[in-house]
């Protein structure tokens, strides 16, 4: 190299280390800092889908989740898993599911559990003195021993299985799922309003007021069986035709006003000045549901429940309408109301929260600091969103996402190409047109299912 040019090289040296310095420092400096501490309350809503909010422009009344929307910022770009285990597993564990064999709603009889080698988000909390508490649906562990008690949780309530009875709270087959921290239990009500109750007796007269708090609020609606009352049924016999859709609006219209209820509570105690609240849904909605032998042929089907419209597909598959779901950040007096469309997934969430109150994220967590993009939309987020289904997996570097199907007869496996910028609706298969970019699509898809717990991973022909 000529001396001439030297001074000029080690100037782009240190322009670089100065960027990227400077970068770190964005990721790093996001702690906040409150003189009550962070509190953070997350809301799950099961199977709820995109158009089943009123903010996303549904026929269903969602007053409560519409106001976190409008004073909010409305993650509009925000990835779950496309069924409900693997959803949980994401968001306590800041990885995709796959990496520990969770491909699938746990469920039958199952013994699937988290694995104590991993520190969850709860578990890191404590390590701040958090108090952490869950109220609603674990789907992590069926048996009581594997209860979110065993992975950092202080206190529980709620229901360990996917679906439940809502008055009688068994799961499908029978089993017994209601119980409270570390035994069954047997009460009478409807979910939404047991698990609704509980959560603001122990917001108000059961937690150590003395440390922050991390909630885990996940309501089992609207998912099924629907066993609404007759006073949530009432708004919509003049604007939805289709009794199964009129239960599935009452489902969560009865979820949005127990929001409302806790969201109150938060406010009446002024924990609301120093609590953040994501609400999320664990998966986009399921088009219909015909029980045949399940609770004993107690409940007629339903031929229609949610809806992801203008998204493709429903639950269980890898398109938008499955794994892009509502999300919202709400932050009183710390976030602006704001459209954000960066990209995001629910593995993201663990490591946001856990920058935001200084604490070391664990080494496996694959998720990322969004805490920037969600304050300012401008930042923009540039991470791959890889998400593995028991159907399809999938790849999104934006604005492309591959969909890989694979086949245990041994037959080739078969790739989508989309362009989620330009065509949301995934209407256009690309990938006999881009090809270079499909190739690297493939290559990047194969190197994320190459970390997926083996006991997952079937050869491909």
């Amino acid at each position: 190299m000529s001396i001439r040019f030297l001074p000029f090289t080690l100037l782009c040296f240190l322009l670089l280390l100065f960027s990227a310095c400077k970068n770190h420092s964005v990721e790093k400096q996001t702690e906040i800092h409150l003189d009550k501490g962070l509190n953070v309350l997350v809301i799950i809503a099961d199977d709820a889908g995109w158009n089943d909010v009123g903010y996303n422009g549904s026929e269903i009344k969602t007053p409560n989740i519409d106001s976190l929307a409008n004073h909010g910022v409305k993650l509009n770009r925000f990835y779950a898993n496309p069924t409900c285990s693997p959803s949980r597993v994401s968001l306590l564990t800041g990885m995709p599911s796959s990496r520990i064999g969770v491909v699938a709603p746990i469920s039958g009889k199952s013994n699937k559990t988290l694995p104590d080698s991993i520190t969850t988000l709860p578990q890191a909390l404590k390590r701040k003195n958090y108090q952490n508490a869950l109220f609603g649906k674990w789907h992590l562990g069926l048996d009581i021993s594997n209860g979110p008690n065993a992975f950092g949780f202080d206190y529980s309530y709620g229901f360990l299985h996917g679906q439940i009875d809502q008055y009688t709270h068994r799961y499908k087959n029978g089993d017994a799922s209601w119980y409270r921290n570390d035994k069954m239990i047997e009460e009478d009500g409807h979910t939404t309003d047991l698990v609704t109750k509980e959560a603001i007796q122990w917001l108000i007269k059961k937690r150590d007021t003395t440390k922050n708090f991390y909630v885990q609020l996940a309501y089992s609606a609207p998912h099924f069986p629907l066993q609404e009352e007759e006073k949530w049924k009432v708004p919509y016999y003049k604007t939805i035709k289709d009794s199964s859709r009129v239960d599935f609006a009452a489902a969560m219209t009865h979820m949005d006003d127990a929001i409302g209820k806790v969201l109150e509570t938060l406010k009446a105690h002024h924990l609301d000045e120093n609590t953040l609240v994501f609400f999320i849904s664990d998966n986009g909605a399921m088009e219909n549901w015909y029980p045949t032998y399940q609770y004993d042929g107690k409940f007629k089907g339903n031929d229609v429940l949610g809806s992801n419209f203008p998204l493709r597909d429903w639950k269980t598959s890898n398109y938008e309408g499955a794994i892009r779901v509502p999300a919202i950040a709400y932050f009183r007096g710390k976030l602006q109301a704001e459209e954000n469309s960066n990209y995001m997934a629910v593995s993201d969430v663990m490591p946001t929260v856990l920058n935001l109150i200084g604490e070391d994220i664990p080494q496996y967590v694959e998720g990322v600091n969004v805490w920037p993009s969600i304050e300012n939309s401008k930042i923009e987020t540039n991470h791959d969103i890889y998400v593995r289904g028991h159907i399809q997996e999938s790849l999104i570097h934006k604005p492309w996402k591959i969909i890989r199907n694979r086949h245990k007869d041994g037959s080739p496996a078969l790739y989508q190409l989309y362009n989620i910028e330009s065509d949301p609706e995934e209407k256009n298969n690309l990938i006999d047109e881009q090809t270079e970019i499909a190739e690297n699509m493939k290559v990047r898809l194969q190197n994320q299912f190459k970390k997926d717990d083996k006991t997952v991973n079937v050869e491909l022909k």
